[in-house]
């Protein structure tokens, strides 16, 4: 796995973005999230506990803990009182984009390389829109998987523009959990730091 994200990228666009309602609601979150130094993945508006307004967000360093959850949602509920977007009563719930989450971003591809992914097409490539594999390459126009499922005839190896990309998301496996604690691990060790670094100034 690569560096986890940084600050070079933290204004790169989403390839997955919303649709109607979930769109508007990102439009809202989006620019108070990137004053505030995290990076959106997902807004969604789910029909659960009457109505529940879930956003998944990040830091540039790919971290997102309890507190940043809080901050993030004290930020965000005065905005959208204000913009009053959603015409019923909702609960907000902030999320991190969690272990086997969506990858929304090209950077996210580099980034979770060697991991299994699942994803959609808008378009067919190969006669079909559906496909599971480990991602081994990636680069600005797309990546390339190798499959784990192939029917006859099929080529193990696919690769999939990012123009053509409606979903994608992480399958949870032993090395996605190891290697994301590790990551974790790694951005708490790099904030502690700059946090020492900052109190010796």
């Amino acid at each position: 796995m690569s560096d986890p994200t940084n600050a070079d990228n933290e204004l790169e666009p989403r390839l997955i973005t919303e649709t109607g309602l979930d769109q508007r609601l990102a439009d809202i979150i989006e620019p108070v999230l990137v004053g505030m130094g995290f990076r959106l993945t997902r807004v969604r508006m789910l029909n659960q506990n009457g109505a529940t307004l879930q956003i998944m967000a990040e830091r540039n360093d790919g971290a997102m803990s309890v507190e940043d959850c809080e901050e993030v949602s004290m930020a965000i509920s005065p905005v959208l009182d204000v913009e009053d977007p959603i015409d019923r009563e909702y609960h907000l719930e902030v999320s991190s984009p969690g272990i086997d989450r969506p990858l929304v971003r090209k950077s996210d591809f580099s980034r979770w390389q060697g991991h299994l992914v699942k994803c959609e097409t808008s378009i067919m490539i190969g006669n079909r829109k559906r496909f599971r594999g480990k991602i081994i390459e990636a680069d600005a126009d797309g990546f390339t998987l190798e499959r784990d499922q192939v029917a006859d005839g099929e080529e193990q190896k696919v690769t999939i523009p990012f123009t053509a990309l409606s979903d994608a998301k992480l399958i949870l496996t032993d090395d996605l959990i190891r290697d994301a604690l590790r990551a974790d691990k790694a951005a708490k060790a790099q904030a502690a730091n700059q946090n020492e670094a900052e109190d010796e100034e």
